[in-house]
């Protein structure tokens, strides 16, 4: 396991890779990482993800109690909530990302399953999409949300909200955050057109 110390760098990281590849602008978005003993490291709330200071990073417990930092992000709830309930996730990735935004504030007939495959990435790497309900930023019910799938989950869509993605460090997070906002990228440049979606037998073929 990484040092708290390490684990901070890595977030730095990861948050300046999403706003130069565009996928978080302004203050939107949070991030967070798995630490040692039972502790979590997040963004704080209000700070750019291009521009997070070390020493405001926020460090809290499974119960949320803040051990050192500035205030955490107002949605460490999902982040711990997420966490409980995926052991193997170490690392969450939330942003407002344009074209996951977008397809999150669409009607959808099937949230449980509400991204079809058009290639074989989506299936490999984030395999179904869930689309929870609409939830005022911050609110407890988005921790509901996510926890009520239990383990096996990698990616969220928050309904007129953005992303929540899950990986099992922070490379393999920001692997599957950029993935989840290429596919919907996908789902609007392909509008107008016949579009060939994998079958039910190659989505199978694939999850074995």
């Amino acid at each position: 396991m990484a040092t708290l110390d390490e684990l901070k760098d890595e977030l730095i990281h990861m948050g300046k890779l999403l706003f130069n590849r565009g996928l978080s602008n302004g203050s939107a978005g949070n991030l967070s990482l798995r630490g040692p003993d039972n502790t979590f490291i997040l963004t704080p709330t209000g700070c750019s993800l291009g521009a997070i200071e070390k020493d405001k990073i926020s460090v809290i417990d499974e119960n949320g109690n803040l051990l050192e930092g500035a205030k955490p992000t107002k949605e460490y709830p999902f982040h711990l909530a997420y966490y409980k309930v995926n052991p193997s996730v170490n690392a969450i990735v939330h942003t407002h990302s344009i074209y996951a935004t977008a397809y999150a504030c669409l009607e959808h007939d099937d949230p449980q399953d509400v991204l079809k495959p058009m290639t074989p990435y989506l299936v490999m790497k984030l395999d179904k999409v869930i689309l929870t309900p609409y939830r005022k930023p911050g609110s407890i019910d988005i921790a509901y949300d996510i926890a009520s799938h239990g383990d096996g989950h990698k990616a969220y869509l928050l309904a007129n909200h953005g992303m929540v993605v899950g990986g099992k460090n922070g490379t393999d997070a920001l692997n599957n955050a950029q993935e989840l906002e290429d596919d919907c990228r996908l789902f609007f440049l392909t509008q107008g057109h016949k579009v060939r979606y994998l079958s039910a037998d190659e989505i199978a073929q694939l999850r074995k």
